[in-house]
């Protein structure tokens, strides 16, 4: 099975990864991080002068394609996790099951400010990740798919019953 894991940075993506992970232990599971596939940095575009890691452009989708597949070889369940996981069309297509994680912008910003895994985000720049999120990043509503409330607490029974 290969599961694919969106919503915006510190949504809980990897979290939510890593739960799935413990609750089927018995299982060779693997989790692939979209960020782990992003492009030389003189391959991205640029936005005010900064490198934008947010951009669809930033990601190398054909790797990280290929890497799925791959993983898929050696292991019951990939998880692929990312902003834009769902983005690439081929990718989305090899999804078994799809998890997407929303949070509100509130929540968003109060989270981004206390992330310091990228050293210090000026304000314009968190923006900038929020609106590609909304522009790059959403899974249609209508999309078969499990959908989780970032802000909340987790029910783990629900996510393996969708497993």
């Amino acid at each position: 099975m290969i599961i694919g894991i969106g919503g915006v940075s510190t949504a809980g993506k990897t979290t939510t990864a890593n739960k799935i992970r413990r609750l089927l232990s018995e299982l060779r599971v693997s989790i692939i991080c979209q960020d782990d596939f992003v492009k030389p940095v003189e391959e991205i575009p640029n936005i005010h002068e900064r490198v934008d890691w947010e951009h669809p452009d930033s990601i190398d989708h054909d790797k990280l394609f290929k890497t799925i597949l791959a993983e898929k070889e050696s292991n019951d369940i990939v998880i692929a996790e990312g902003l834009m996981i769902f983005y690439d069309k081929a990718i989305n297509e090899l999804f078994d099951k799809r998890i997407f994680i929303s949070i509100d912008y509130e929540t968003f910003k109060q989270r981004k400010g206390i992330d310091k895994r990228w050293g210090h985000e000026p304000d314009w720049y968190i923006d900038h990740i929020w609106e590609s999120y909304l522009k790059n990043g959403l899974l249609q509503q209508n999309t078969d798919c499990y959908w989780i409330d970032g802000a909340m607490q987790m029910k783990e029974i629900e996510l393996l019953n969708y497993l």
